[in-house]
């Protein structure tokens, strides 16, 4: 539990760090309606963002109350039908909010392996039946038609998790607690003027990548790893947030350090091996290793979570092709913590990531404005369903080719070359 009978954390620090989520990461204006998804360990953080959202000027701030108890045991219980089935008043709740302009926290505390021994199958159902209900909420999610931010807090599984070790429960979350601060740039009261800059610093390489054009990229470590990856010809990279349609910035996640486009659908060829464990629908895939022939996924193994990786790229539409191309310095913020997180969040902004599933539809030109089939035609990949997993390395060498054939060395020994 987050609720304890004295701080786990710097009570000034978590001040600073709800503006930053409030002020950089939602851009939340006044008059603007806020919806808050916590989980009820956390129920402390929520009830604080909520007094620092009015604060700011929301007219309402709805709150949507997760539990992995009975998350855990609904899908272990519950009648087999439920699986296909999406509650008629969520989806009007999430979508009619969205239509209103509301902007979206999500806070994620959730235990890495909250769904270990849990029927995979009914994790995979429920996953393509949420998908399709919210469709138009996800659409609004991914072309900037609502301003979001996904963050974390320590729950006590979850700190366990991260810090087996620790002499107890308190002094495990109060670890995770100043890792999460150090890598969130909070601290002093200046965590909005680090951001400022950090932003500005993304936003310069954005310019550089976007500048060569390249045509595609070679990708090799010594854990295995050798891709050759096209990229679509009206690509566009991203990074230092996002801008929504209503012409506001916004941070999508807290933290961030990725730079990243979009794959060509059908141009990804060779092997990626995963360098850190990846969690879907609440387990850990461990050990893992995919393999690519033009674009789609011809086969691939895991030491642990075998099964719930078949899942992910057999039974959801589209996850058996790339949808994300993300770069991440290994000498970054996050990684030089030494500590893996377990959460895909923190981790991904630590290593070099990809994603099987959806593109996001701004990262070809005019994408966020085009239907599924002109993003198709202009050849991105498009899914209900988007899965980061980390594959950088310290020797990470990336190659960017331009349109001349001219060789550009981007990452060298895990880090920007240019």
């Amino acid at each position: 539990m987050c609720v304890m009978s004295k701080p786990l954390y710097n009570e000034e620090l978590l001040e600073e760090y709800i503006e930053l989520v409030i002020r950089k990461g939602l851009n939340l204006q006044p008059g603007q309606q806020l919806v808050i998804a916590c989980s009820v360990d956390c129920a402390f953080f929520a009830r604080l963002a909520m007094v620092a959202a009015y604060k700011a000027g929301a007219s309402n701030v709805h709150m949507r109350w997760v539990d992995d108890f009975c998350s855990r045991t609904r899908f272990l219980m519950a009648d087999d039908s439920v699986f296909d089935k999406y509650p008629a008043w969520d989806k009007l709740l999430m979508d009619s909010l969205s239509d209103e302009g509301a902007a979206f926290l999500n806070v994620i505390a959730t235990d890495p392996e909250v769904f270990k021994g849990v029927d995979s199958n009914r994790l995979s159902r429920f996953s393509i039946t949420t998908s399709n209900a919210l469709k138009g909420y996800f659409g609004k999610i991914i072309t900037g038609g609502v301003r979001w931010t996904t963050i974390t807090v320590p729950s006590e599984a979850w700190a366990n998790k991260v810090f087996p070790n620790a002499a107890s429960a308190e002094e495990a979350i109060s670890l995770l607690w100043d890792r999460i601060f150090a890598a969130t740039r909070v601290g002093d009261g200046k965590a909005l003027e680090r951001w400022s800059n950090h932003i500005d610093a993304l936003k310069r390489r954005v310019k550089m990548l976007n500048d060569y054009r390249f045509t595609e990229l070679l990708i090799k470590n010594s854990a295995g790893t050798d891709l050759r990856m096209k990229l679509p010809k009206n690509h566009i990279w991203k990074g230092s947030g996002d801008v929504a349609k209503d012409g506001l910035p916004f941070l999508p996640n807290i933290p961030t350090e990725e730079i990243f486009s979009a794959p060509y659908a059908n141009g990804v060829d060779g092997t990626v091996v995963g360098t850190m464990p990846n969690v879907f629908q609440g387990n850990l895939i461990e050990d893992f290793t995919i393999t690519f022939k033009d674009g789609k996924v011809v086969s691939y193994d895991a030491k642990s979570g075998r099964e719930q990786l078949a899942n992910m790229i057999n039974d959801i539409p589209g996850m058996d092709k790339l949808g994300e191309i993300a770069l991440v310095e290994y000498n970054s913020p996050i990684s030089n913590t030494g500590v893996l997180f377990y959460n895909t969040l923190y981790d991904e902004n630590a290593s070099c990531h990809l994603a099987l599933g959806s593109a996001y539809p701004g990262c070809v030109e005019g994408g966020d404005s085009m239907n599924e089939e002109q993003r198709k035609a202009a050849g991105i990949n498009v899914s209900d369903s988007h899965q980061d997993f980390m594959f950088g390395s310290a020797d990470m060498s990336i190659v960017g080719v331009t349109a001349s054939g001219k060789e550009v060395v981007v990452f060298k020994d895990g880090n920007f070359a240019i």
